[in-house]
């Protein structure tokens, strides 16, 4: 079930990325320090009382050359589309402007709940100038310091009594549920039609016609799959025409809900940032991978051009090093019955499990090929490895100090698992841990 999704809204100025980056904590993503990948920190997540969610910055939207009230209006809009609970926050430095008065006006028209937050309230003395804020309409404030972290638990306990309950439909764990991902008019749509053999979704040479993930259920040969469609991942209209971050979180409650997310490039475009981008909320999110090279037959083509293509592909998303590619036309149908056969072998390996004693056979074999490192003296020394999880596989390390795992140790104990167990598809975790 994908997360509940919460958004901070507000004027500028008033604390909403401190606030976020506070919520979010540790947990903001790391998949900037992998080679490849680039993304802002506008979409992360967070926990509270043991529920997960996502949270938007809507801070880091840019509008582009929109009047300042635009902006913020167009950022307030894009929250009230995509969030179940929105944070409306203020500053009780400055007191109620008319910019937050523009905000609330917009809140209004909403039916999705708000919580009103007053930033900067830094001082015991300063909490009874917050009483001004309850003519905003949104009943009580809630008094905080982003920058001395106070008050985040009983905005957070507000938060969390409005997340949604249920609603979403579950499948059963044999039912492999896939979604499309990437920017609007590499053919997601065609792609399904394609698979489904008709003309299911309505498919179009504008982008952004699809509105919102349509799941739609299929059997091929026996096996059930559900497909997460999210075509154009945005709506139409100026403020989502120019805003390429508001297609990411059009696909991140897609990825959330599926097993296997399939990263969908243009062949006669090329690769962008913002493709790297989508695939790294894929990657992040421990989901499988197959990347789709569309629109195949428009490539002229020699024995070397698919080869190339791959490379290129490859030097792109080095993070992505285990995912499968698959070159196919989903408007001429070649090669789309390539698609879920490499769609089931990256579920399969998503869910795999391996025997513990198999799995320490292989890694006490890497060790002695390649001994582990020391730091000041102090050698690394690995007693045993376990899987803990699947979805993905998931395997923690126990060792006598956690700090002595270097990341290029770690990295080559997982190409080592790689060659002995395959996981084609899967991304895998190593977690390191001291022994007690």
């Amino acid at each position: 079930m994908a997360k509940p999704v919460v958004a901070i809204v507000g004027r500028p100025n008033v604390g909403k990325s401190t606030i976020f980056n506070r919520i979010v904590g540790e947990r903001v993503s790391i998949v900037e320090d992998i080679p490849g990948v680039t993304r802002d920190r506008i979409y992360s997540s967070g926990e509270w009382l043991n529920q997960e969610f996502s949270i938007i910055d809507t801070g880091g939207i840019d509008i582009g050359d929109e009047p300042f009230l635009a902006q913020i209006r167009h950022q307030a809009e894009i929250a009230i589309d995509e969030a179940d609970v929105i944070i409306f926050m203020t500053s009780g430095r400055e007191g109620v402007t008319s910019a937050d008065e523009e905000v609330a006006k917009i809140l209004y028209r909403s039916q999705t709940p708000v919580v009103l937050g007053v930033n900067k309230v830094d001082n015991p003395e300063m909490r009874t100038d917050i009483y001004d804020f309850y003519a905003l309409g949104f009943g009580e404030p809630i008094p905080i310091s982003g920058s001395h972290g106070l008050g985040l638990g009983d905005l957070l306990d507000e938060v969390v009594k409005h997340f949604p309950q249920g609603g979403e439909e579950d499948y059963d764990d044999n039912v492999i549920k896939f979604s499309l991902i990437g920017r609007p008019n590499v053919g997601k749509s065609s792609l399904v039609n394609s698979l489904l053999g008709e003309e299911r979704v309505i498919v179009s040479d504008i982008a952004g016609t699809t509105r919102d993930a349509i799941d739609t259920k299929y059997t091929i040969d026996g096996k059930e799959y559900v497909i997460i469609d999210t075509a154009g991942m945005r709506k139409k209209g100026k403020v989502y025409e120019s805003t390429e971050k508001y297609s990411v979180l059009r696909a991140l409650k897609a990825i959330e809900r599926s097993d296997v997310v399939l990263v969908v490039l243009d062949a006669e475009e090329g690769i962008i940032e913002q493709d790297k981008k989508i695939a790294g909320y894929a990657h992040e999110a421990g989901r499988a991978i197959v990347i789709v090279v569309n629109k195949w037959d428009a490539i002229e083509k020699d024995e070397k051009t698919m080869r190339e293509f791959e490379k290129k592909v490859r030097d792109h998303f080095l993070f992505l090093d285990y995912a499968p590619i698959v070159f196919l036309s989903a408007k001429t149908k070649q090669r789309i019955h390539t698609l879920i056969p490499m769609i089931d072998i990256a579920s399969e390996n998503h869910s795999a499990r391996v025997q513990t004693n198999v799995l320490n056979d292989v890694i006490m074999d890497a060790v002695a090929m390649n001994p582990t490192p020391t730091d000041k003296g102090n050698r690394l020394r690995i007693y045993y490895v376990t899987q803990v999880a699947i979805k993905p596989p998931t395997f923690v390390v126990f060792v006598n100090d956690p700090e002595l795992m270097h990341f290029s140790y770690e990295r080559f104990l997982e190409n080592r698992i790689r060659d002995a167990f395959g996981f084609e598809g899967t991304p895998i975790k190593l977690i390191s841990r001291a022994r007690k």
